[in-house]
C-alpha cells in the first residue's frame, strides 16, 4: 500500500504507531505459563487470580462438607442431642462419681448411684413445682382474673381499645386455634414432641451412664479411630476440649443457682406466688446465655404485675436486673476466667442455630459446642490459652500372645 493510502487508512485520533511497534515479549510477565506440544502457552491466569481460584474452590468444599454436616446432624437431631445432653451432664456429675469411686465403690456402681441420685433430685423438684402449683391454684386462678382485668383497663386507657376490641380479639385467637382441626394437629404435634422427649431422656441417661462408667475406655476407642500420626494431636484437643467444658458447665451451674436465689428472694420478699416455681425457671433458663435470662425475668415481672400490681411489678423488675448485672459483670468472669473465651456474636450466632437446628434443646448445648470447637480450633493452631503438659495417649493393655491370638498393637 502506498503511503498516500497508508494515511488515508490511518485515524486522526488514534495512536497509529504502535501498531507498527513489536512487543519485548508475547507472554506478560505476572501470568502462569504452561507448556504443551506447541511450546510455552499463555494460560491468561494471573498469580492473583490462581490464588483467589485455590481459596475459592477449598472454601466450597468446607461449606459443603459443614453442610452436609449439618444436614446429618439435624436428621439424627433425636440421637445427637440425647447424647450431646448425656456428655454435658457427664461433664457436671463426673466429679461425683469420682468421689463414691474414692469412698471404695465400684466404678460401675458409682455410675449408677449417680445417675439414680440425679433422677431424684429432678423428679423431686418438678413435685415441688406442682405440689406448690396445686396448693395455689385457686388463689392464683383469682389473682389471674384481676390481673386480666387490669391489663384490660391499662390497654383501654393507653391505646384506646374499647371491651368490645379485646373480646373480638380473644374470640378471633379462639377460633384460630379450633378451627379447620388445628386442634387435633396440635394434640398430635404434643403427643409425638412427648414420645420424642421421653426416648430422648432415656437416650441421655444410657449415655450419662456409660461416659461416667467407660469414658476413659470409650475415649481411648475414639483416639484410635484416627490415623496413628494424628493419635496425639486428636488426643490433646479432646482433653482441652474436656477442661473448656467441664468449667462451663460448672460455672454455669453456679451462676443459674445464684441467679435463682436471688430472684427467689425477691419474689419471696415481695411476697409473690409460686416463688419455688420462679426460682426452678430462672435456674433452667440461666442456661441458655442471653435469651434464657431475658425470658425468666419476663416471666417473674408478669407474675408481680398479675398478683400485685405494677408498683410490685417495678420493683421486681430492678430485682431482676440488679441480679442479672451481678451475674453478667461478676460471676461469670470471675469462674469462666480464660478458661472459656467466646466472643457475644458468636454466642449469638450459636443461639439462633441451635434454635434453627433443635429448638430449645439446640439454644441450650449451642454455647458449650462453640466453646469446644473455639478450643480446638485454637489448640491445633498453637494458640493455647493455658497450655498443658502432654499426657500419654490412652492405650489399651496389650494382651499376652498365644498361638490363636496374635498381640494387639495399640
Amino acid at each position: 500500500m502506498s503511503e498516500d493510502g497508508k494515511a488515508k487508512d490511518e485515524s486522526p485520533v488514534a495512536d497509529n504507531e504502535v501498531v507498527d511497534e513489536t512487543a519485548d515479549t508475547v507472554v506478560p510477565d505476572d501470568h502462569v505459563v504452561a507448556t504443551s506440544s506447541r511450546g510455552r502457552v499463555d494460560t491468561g491466569v494471573t498469580p492473583g487470580m490462581q490464588i483467589a481460584s485455590a481459596w475459592a474452590w477449598r472454601f466450597l468444599v468446607i461449606v459443603a462438607a459443614v453442610a452436609v454436616i449439618g444436614y446429618g446432624m439435624q436428621y439424627l437431631s433425636e440421637v445427637v442431642v440425647p447424647v450431646t445432653v448425656g456428655i454435658l451432664l457427664t461433664a457436671l456429675l463426673v466429679p461425683v462419681t469420682n468421689g463414691l469411686q474414692k469412698l471404695r465403690f465400684p466404678r460401675g456402681a458409682a455410675a449408677g448411684v449417680t445417675v439414680i441420685a440425679t433422677i431424684v433430685l429432678v423428679a423431686g423438684l418438678l413435685t415441688l413445682v406442682g405440689t406448690q402449683i396445686a396448693g395455689q391454684f385457686e388463689s392464683l386462678s383469682t389473682q389471674v382474673g384481676e390481673g386480666v382485668q387490669k391489663l384490660r383497663e391499662l390497654a383501654r386507657l393507653n391505646f384506646g381499645l374499647t371491651d368490645k376490641d379485646i373480646t373480638d380479639a380473644f374470640k378471633q385467637l379462639q377460633d384460630a386455634i379450633t378451627s379447620g382441626g388445628a386442634l387435633g394437629q396440635r394434640a398430635a404435634e404434643v403427643g409425638t414432641t412427648a414420645t420424642h422427649v421421653v426416648a430422648g431422656l432415656f437416650i441421655s441417661l444410657f449415655c450419662l451412664f456409660f461416659f461416667l462408667y467407660q469414658g476413659d475406655r470409650i475415649w481411648a476407642w475414639l483416639v484410635r479411630l484416627f490415623p496413628r500420626q494424628a493419635r496425639e494431636k486428636a488426643d490433646s484437643s479432646g482433653r482441652k476440649a474436656w477442661v473448656s467444658l467441664t468449667a462451663f458447665v460448672r460455672a454455669t451451674i453456679i451462676v443459674a443457682a445464684v441467679d435463682a436465689v436471688g430472684i427467689s428472694l425477691g419474689a419471696a420478699i415481695l411476697g409473690l406466688p409460686l416463688v419455688s416455681a420462679i426460682g426452678i425457671l430462672v435456674f433452667v433458663g440461666a442456661f441458655i446465655p442471653v435469651v434464657g435470662a431475658l425470658i425468666s425475668g419476663i416471666v417473674a415481672v408478669l407474675v408481680a404485675l398479675v398478683a400485685k400490681g405494677p408498683i410490685v411489678a417495678i420493683v421486681m423488675l430492678a430485682v431482676v436486673i440488679g441480679v442479672q448485672q451481678l451475674e453478667a459483670h461478676v460471676l461469670q468472669p470471675f469462674l469462666l476466667g480464660r478458661a472459656v473465651s467466646v466472643h457475644p456474636l458468636a454466642v449469638i450466632l450459636a443461639i439462633a442455630t441451635g434454635v434453627v437446628i433443635a429448638g430449645i434443646v439446640g439454644a441450650l448445648v449451642a454455647v458449650p459446642t462453640a466453646a469446644v470447637l473455639n478450643t480446638i480450633v485454637n489448640h491445633l493452631a498453637g494458640n493455647d490459652v493455658d497450655p498443658e503438659p502432654p499426657r500419654p495417649l490412652p492405650r489399651r493393655r496389650p494382651t499376652k500372645p498365644t498361638p490363636e491370638t496374635p498381640p494387639i498393637e495399640a
